[in-house]
């Protein structure tokens, strides 16, 4: 028999987590129902409590889902993944199942900016607090840390500057002062990347980005072991905040070209950026695949591809990067990202404009800055039209 352990990632990707129904469908099935009917009333006490295993109502037990859940967690080598409605509801729920009131957070200082917010405006209303450290300063992760800290949250490469950090090397500080590491796995995807074998304790993913990949759904997930993910799974099956099984299908579905895309996402970027590179208009690219980028050899060994995702600065600041967004006429002006279709933005004004002008001079973005996901289109197209937006 073939053990799902030794298949290649290519082959989990495509057959991972298929349930069969008794129609035999080769497609992953649809289930779309909101409960379930079992056979009489001891069964439905024994699913309730656990005892016997099935599904009982889509708030927190649904076969595609489940499909989902199985698929994902063999792409990141764990034992379970628990799905959410977004990646935004997938940290929630992670926070709320392992901190209460007391706890202390470090993390990246180079976070999405609605995940800053998440932690200090509603989770400091409950008492958790959260210091802050630069992404690649490993003395600033160990002085951050106190003796209430549970929680080490990073995301890497982080959004927009693409700085990586050093996943074991965080890792190893945080479980010596008792906490646990998490991984916000957005930009790289199983595909290239499994925080899990480097030492994280959890991944976080948002589901809409690059797993979908063609921006049609929201979804979001936790993955890490049965020990880890068995509270938020009950976090998520009393409040609510679950992945629907529509959306779980078209991820199934996302799921399976996610290698492939990735690495067309991977060379189109780095074709781009080497351009960018040599634009006077140009100050600064930021973009793991380039030699030129700080944590270049740290992403050649951590990551299998540098990621679909780019920055670079302006030399005319705001006026120059919002001149350039509002000039281009393929790429499409959204801050959403991991798409097939090319996507560019403002990050100052848009993803971290809820930050105060402080919070993002610290975390290094500037109002030059410009960020582009970049898609599957030819990537001579996607130069001419950041040729005539020049």
């Amino acid at each position: 028999m073939l053990n799902l352990n030794e298949l290649h990632p290519e082959t989990l990707a495509v057959r991972a987590g298929t349930m069969r129904s008794e129609f035999g469908e080769h497609s992953d099935a649809l289930y779309l129902t909101s409960s379930f009917v079992v056979g009489s009333a001891e069964e439905a006490a024994l699913k309730f409590t656990g005892q016997m295993p099935g599904y009982i109502y889509s708030r927190f037990t649904n076969p595609t889902v489940a499909a989902f859940e199985q698929r994902l967690a063999a792409l990141e080598c764990a034992e379970r993944a628990v799905a959410t409605a977004s990646g935004m509801s997938a940290i929630l729920a992670l926070c709320m199942a392992h901190l209460k009131s007391g706890d202390h957070i470090v993390a990246s200082s180079g976070l999405f900016g609605a995940t800053i917010q998440l932690f200090n405006t509603y989770l400091g209303k409950f008492g958790v607090t959260v210091s802050y450290a630069a992404q690649t300063d490993l003395s600033a992760w160990e002085a951050a840390a106190q003796t209430n800290t549970k929680l080490f949250f990073l995301e890497t490469p982080n959004n927009p500057l693409t700085e990586i950090a050093d996943i074991a090397a965080i890792a190893e500080i945080a479980h010596r002062h008792g906490a646990l590491l998490a991984v916000d796995n957005c930009f790289c995807s199983p595909a290239l990347q499994q925080p899990l074998k480097w030492g994280a304790d959890l991944v976080v993913h948002s589901a809409t980005k690059f797993i979908d990949g063609q921006g049609r759904v929201l979804g979001g997930a936790v993955v890490g072991s049965h020990a880890l993910i068995e509270p938020i799974y009950l976090f998520l099956r009393t409040a609510g905040p679950t992945l629907s099984a529509f959306n779980a299908w078209v991820l199934l579905k996302g799921l399976e070209t996610l290698g492939l895309r990735m690495k067309a996402h991977c060379e189109n970027a780095l074709k781009l950026a080497q351009w960018l590179e040599t634009q006077p208009q140009v100050s600064r690219v930021y973009y793991p695949g380039l030699v030129s980028h700080p944590q270049y050899a740290l992403a050649q060994r951590q990551q299998t591809g540098a990621g679909g995702v780019l920055s670079f600065e302006l030399k005319g600041g705001k006026a120059a990067a919002w001149a350039l967004i509002d000039a281009v006429q393929l790429m499409s002006r959204t801050a959403n990202l991991g798409d097939t279709r090319t996507t560019i933005t403002h990050p100052a004004t848009t993803s971290h404009g809820r930050l105060t002008p402080e919070a993002r001079a610290a975390a290094g973005i500037s109002d030059g800055m410009v960020r582009i996901s970049v898609g599957l289109e030819h990537i001579d197209d996607l130069i001419k039209d950041l040729v005539s937006g020049f």
